[in-house]
């Protein structure tokens, strides 16, 4: 005799949406010489950013304010909006699984592209929504084909990524706000814009948290380099940045986060350098793909998807010929992206490595 799961967590394989560097290095007991893989910002965050988190470290034995106040003003601030329209949390990951919550009971529909980033679609799951999926079109998303399936299943929930992950890909602004103005009343879009700081400022709608069914979700894990720190934020209308507050973890952010976030707002010349940077390396890395007969897909991530030519087969096993060479990069599974891998921009070393590899590579799969 045990406890029992539910009859749906029982149901459900254990799943890892992310298989992680570490988790690769221990496996192969040595580590990568070129981590460029996990789309973080390997330039690091701003100094101004580590030396208020050094400063604050004898602080960590307090806990984080809850209300994490100071973080929302200067976000309020930051976006142009109210408080009371920004809610916080630990990463865009989070924030996506408190979203599903608050709309996906078991059998609910719920809109997203095949092949789009999986932890949403990990939380669906995991809340018993049942995922309606439409492919890429021209490696984008189909915003046409989305609004029509959310109409077909009268889905409460769509999600798509502007800029895209995994393609690197985008739509701008006047797209986005067309498909907004076509989308049913009674339907939320998370319009996730975890790469908005390395997009081109077209690519990114104005702020109007006047629409009660559009809910946009930001990161300091990109261009501010605090992916280790975990800390995302949703901006919406109040009432639906309310209901956050009815069932997230209210000391779920930790102090030195909120520090870190707080100073990185603040270093907008670092943001500026460190963006440069992302862009000089998108265009090394379309440079080394181009030398080696590879296709890199426009990109306005800190990372570029590589057309590798064939099949997704042919990807896969480019993918461990890198991995083989102590080189980590992730690739798409969803057919027709399949054929892709995604590199993310690294430090000058690291891209020199796989500029270095690269063709040893692809020679080992001919």
């Amino acid at each position: 005799m045990e406890p029992h799961f539910t009859p749906l967590v029982a149901s459900l394989p254990s799943t890892v949406p992310f298989v992680g560097p570490e988790a690769l290095e221990r496996k192969r007991n040595r580590p990568f010489k070129a981590r460029l893989g996990a789309n973080e910002n390997g330039f690091g965050p701003a100094p101004s950013v580590i030396a208020a988190m050094q400063e604050s470290a004898a602080d960590a034995w307090k806990y984080a304010d809850p209300e994490n106040f100071d973080l929302k003003q200067a976000l309020a601030v930051h976006l142009g909006v109210a408080p009371a329209n920004v809610a916080v949390g630990e990463g865009v990951d989070t924030l996506l699984g408190l979203a599903v919550r608050q709309f996906v009971r078991e059998g609910t529909p719920v809109v997203t592209s095949l092949g789009a980033y999986p932890t949403f679609n990990f939380h669906v799951a995991g809340f018993g929504g049942r995922l309606v999926t439409v492919p890429y079109r021209d490696d984008r998303e189909d915003l046409d084909a989305l609004l029509e399936a959310v109409k077909r299943e009268n889905a409460p929930l769509v999600y798509f990524s502007n800029p895209d992950n995994p393609m690197g890909t985008w739509w701008e602004s006047a797209d986005i706000e067309h498909f907004i103005d076509r989308l049913p009343a009674t339907t939320m879009l998370i319009l996730d814009e975890a790469y908005g700081e390395t997009a081109p400022a077209s690519a990114l709608p104005p702020i109007n948290v006047s629409r009660p069914n559009v809910l946009r979700m930001r990161t300091f894990s990109k261009a501010y380099g605090l992916a280790g720190m975990r800390c995302g934020y949703a901006i919406g209308a109040e009432r639906q940045i309310i209901a956050f507050d009815k069932i997230r973890n209210h000391f779920g952010m930790n102090r030195l986060t909120q520090i870190a976030a707080l100073a990185a707002l603040k270093d907008r010349d670092y943001l500026v350098s460190v963006t440069a940077e992302i862009i000089a390396g998108r265009d090394r890395i379309a440079q080394i793909a181009g030398a080696n007969g590879l296709k890199a897909l426009p990109s306005a991530t800190n990372f570029v998807t590589i057309d590798c030519g064939r099949d997704g087969p042919f990807a896969l096993a480019l993918l461990g010929a890198l991995i083989e060479r102590d080189i980590f990069v992730r690739k798409p599974m969803a057919p027709v992206l399949d054929r892709c891998i995604r590199v993310s921009v690294g430090r000058e070393h690291e891209l020199d490595y796989f500029a270095e590899q690269l063709p040893m590579a692809l020679a080992s799969i001919a």
